[in-house]
């Protein structure tokens, strides 16, 4: 379960990014559900907003 968790935490990291080689692209598209990419996709998503604000508001604070 550890290393699967990892598997779709770094292919959606590749892809977030746009760095996702075609090989493991076509690895992903075979997996049954695409349910953890798209929920890996939402925190990753989630998380770089946070981290932009949590960012502006460090540098503009007084």
């Amino acid at each position: 379960m550890q290393s699967s968790f990892w598997q779709v935490f770094l292919s959606t990291l590749a892809a977030f990014f746009g760095v996702q080689s075609d090989q493991n692209r076509r690895k992903d598209f075979s997996q049954a559900s695409p349910m953890p990419y798209i929920i890996m996709g939402l925190v990753l998503a989630i998380g770089l907003v946070l981290g932009l604000v949590l960012l502006v508001s460090v540098v503009l604070a007084p």
